[in-house]
């Protein structure tokens, strides 16, 4: 335990009015703080001992971010476009054209089709799901996403694809248990600082785990490793193949779990045994003997914890290798018990809440949209019409909805709390999507973004420590995040806006009752509850009042009414046919399996172990650019900027973009330290100073947070996704932020 306290300037604990729990917004650990309150201001936050996850330890953006609530170029009141303009105006005007856009819409023909929803993984678990009532509902779309498609995705794809559903098996107190981690492609050290020390407790203390790392770029867990693998980007798959091979080989895996709890061994084993050492090598870049010290320590060790993020998720074959790591898990059986772990992470706080509850396409509850009986159960929760739930296709995922927007078949898009015109790829396509003519937009946020600036209507939101709601990390615990301070002035909670839309548009049940009859996120969650019951992320176990007492993991039932640290302590998974999430889909090419294909199978609650050879990335390194683009965070700052920059210390900290050059790549091109360097691909350039550092030969890293905000109405040829192509994984959708081929020169402007 550590408690963490940051304070306005010259405020004391003592002279704090109040102290109102809460937990992180800017990252997906979920470290549970007290929010401080001082003349009716936020006024500072210190960390919760008491709490599972934190233990009372905060990061720099838990410390700092808080500053932005205050900023004083918060959206207060609604806006509007008039004469080409964004001008103030009162909420009735503002959601009377959204309201009356809408009604026009469904009146036409396929108006439901008109319809996309664009989210984020930040807000509460009780709007996402008032979201996915209306959306699902309501309207009736299928063109609902979030931003996690662009964060976890792969996440969720992979758990799926393994265990029949999502959630994650693991808990971070595996941490604490185990004798080896393995980080793939997650820069802890980067995204969630508080996790990242828990590991470093563990490595310095006097029974240190073995630690592996597998990243092209030298970050502080790569210096921390006994092993590190900076692999060529886009060779993961080839990698894991390798790895797999050399534990198989070696009689390292577990024959017994694996003839008892898995489906797929023979065609697994066949297809990684020609990934020899040798040939890893040479696809990856890497050593063989490396490869073969990879494997000794994830093959020998006794606890094994893994840890997946965006260096896998947002790569080729994304979902191909987030599997092979499960497959890993499966074949030693590290999984269900402690220090025997996995954990797809999240990138963003609610995350999971946005999966969970169906934001982002999914059904709710981890329901699958391809087994009626799923879709009639939600049918019954909402008394409706099973027709009007959007299930006869596979969910529209974000690439697709933009698509469409493109194509002009959506032609009502509303953004909130995320900002695509600098996340996205391919940025002067998404600019050019958001300004055409007949696209109406909505954008609901705290400040006016770059995403906003193009909108036809804007809503002034409340957010964290202004409202009230459940979230929940990566490791599934659930956190109460309470109401400090009143949101500035017309600014209203996204539930309050959504819950207004719904009335406004008049969306009622089969019996004439209101579809949305809930007024407080309390009665939200007590929805919420009846929707999970039974399912995987059970919240029937779980209240308002019972997460006061602090965070609590799901699934929590009448049965395990603490929660419950780790999934499948059994061996038994949730691949039943009348349970599971999906009917699978082919790694390679993404094609959905049928029911009847997957009860074929006969899956009786085995896990699925499934192979995939290695297939190069869609955009390579060539004579005209020859280098390859990967691009991630930086500690100080969350996604755009929006909030992070806004705090004096987390802006100080890194104020700029950068490029990350290998000192033999920037020696051709004639770069020294500090220059001036253009970083062009065929769909845009980027302008920064070039710092010669650790990342890999070949390899040219971007800071992919700097938008145009801050320093005017147009784009300054910062945002690092002005190079990042439109292509994405089969599987889960998920953009390929890491495939973009580029060149680099040095500039003087």
């Amino acid at each position: 335990m550590r408690v963490d306290v940051q304070l306005a300037d010259g405020l004391a604990e003592g002279d704090v009015d109040r102290w109102v729990p809460a937990a992180s917004l800017l990252h997906s650990n979920g470290d549970a703080m007290d929010i401080a309150v001082k003349d009716g201001r936020i006024a500072g936050v210190r960390g919760r001992a008491v709490d599972r996850v934190n233990r009372g330890r905060l990061g720099p953006k838990d410390l700092f971010g808080w500053q932005a609530n205050n900023s004083p170029d918060r959206l207060t009141r609604p806006l509007v476009r008039e004469g080409g303009r964004l001008v103030e105006t009162d909420w009735d005007t503002a959601m009377g054209r959204i309201v009356e856009k809408s009604q026009e819409l469904l009146a036409g023909p396929g108006g439901w089709g008109r319809f996309g929803f664009y989210t984020t993984g930040q807000f509460f678990l009780e709007e996402f799901y008032a979201l996915a009532v209306i959306g699902k509902a309501g309207i009736g779309t299928p063109h609902m996403d979030g931003n996690t498609r662009l964060c976890t995705a792969t996440a969720a794809a992979s758990l799926k694809a393994t265990f029949g559903t999502d959630g994650q098996p693991g808990s971070y107190t595996d941490v604490d248990h185990c004798d080896a981690i393995a980080l793939w492609g997650h820069n802890v050290a980067a995204t969630q600082t508080v996790l990242w020390s828990r590991m470093l407790d563990r490595r310095h203390g006097t029974d240190p785990p073995a630690m592996l790392a597998v990243d092209p770029r030298r970050t502080p867990v790569a210096r921390e490793a006994d092993v590190h693998l900076a692999v060529r980007p886009g060779t993961n798959v080839a990698l894991l193949n390798g790895l797999l091979r050399e534990i198989i080989r070696n009689g390292w895996y577990d024959e017994s779990y694996v003839a008892a709890h898995t489906i797929g061994f023979e065609a697994l084993a066949e297809t990684v045994g020609g990934y020899t050492p040798e040939r890893v090598a040479e696809i990856c870049d890497v050593t063989a003997t490396d490869v073969r010290r990879a494997a000794e320590l994830l093959g020998c060790a006794r606890r094994l914890l893994s840890t997946v993020l965006q260096g896998f998720y947002q790569s080729n074959q994304a979902t191909a290798a987030a599997c092979q790591v499960n497959n890993l898990h499966l074949l030693r059986a590290m999984i269900g018990r402690p220090g025997a772990g996995v954990l797809q992470m999240n990138g963003q706080p609610t995350a999971e809440n946005n999966r969970e509850c169906g934001a982002d396409g999914d059904l709710p509850g981890f329901r699958n949209w391809a087994n009626p009986e799923h879709v009639e159960q939600l049918a019954r929760l909402w008394n409706v019409d099973q027709r009007i739930i959007p299930a006869w296709s596979p969910p529209t995922h974000a690439m697709q909805i933009f698509r469409y927007a493109e194509q002009g078949s959506i032609r009502f898009l509303w953004v909130s709390a995320t900002n695509p015109t600098v996340t996205l790829p391919d940025l002067a396509r998404i600019r050019r999507i958001l300004n055409q003519e007949g696209l109406f937009l909505v954008v609901q946020d705290l400040f006016l973004t770059e995403t906003a600036r193009y909108a036809d209507v804007v809503l002034p939101a409340a957010t964290w420590g202004e409202k009230t709601g459940a979230f929940t990390n990566a490791d599934r615990t659930v956190h109460l995040s309470e109401k400090a301070v009143d949101p500035p002035g017309e600014a209203r909670p996204d539930l309050d806006i959504l819950l207004d839309y719904a009335r406004r548009m008049n969306f009622r049940d089969r019996d004439g009752q209101p579809l949305l009859p809930w007024h407080t996120p309390e009665e939200v969650f007590d929805a919420w509850r009846e929707c999970t019951r039974g399912r995987p992320c059970d919240y029937s176990g779980l209240s308002h009042a019972k997460l006061r007492d602090g965070g609590v993991q799901w699934p929590c039932t009448d049965d395990a009414p603490g929660g419950t640290e780790r999934l499948y302590t059994d061996g038994v998974f949730h691949t039943d046919p009348d349970y599971c999430e999906t009917y699978g889909q082919d790694l390679l090419t993404g094609a959905e399996f049928t029911g009847d294909e997957y009860r074929a199978k006969r899956p009786a609650g085995r896990a699925f172990l499934h192979a995939a050879a290695y297939q190069p990335s869609p955009e390579v390194p060539g004579p005209e650019y020859p280098l390859q683009l990967v691009t991630g965070r930086s500690l100080y700052h969350f996604h755009t900027r929006t909030k992070t920059a806004r705090a004096p210390e987390l802006h100080a900290a890194a104020p700029d973009v950068w490029v990350e050059l290998h000192p033999s790549d920037a020696a051709v091109a004639g770069i020294g330290e500090g220059d001036r360097v253009r970083v062009e691909s065929a769909r845009g350039a980027v302008t920064a100073p070039a710092r010669l550092s650790g990342v890999r030969p070949g390899v040219v890293f971007l800071p992919f947070h700097y938008g145009w905000w801050d320093r005017g109405d147009e784009p300054d040829g910062r945002a690092a996704n002005e190079l990042t192509l439109t292509a994405w994984d089969p599987v889960s959708k998920q953009p390929l932020f890491k495939s973009a081929a580029v060149r680099v020169a040095r500039t003087e402007n």
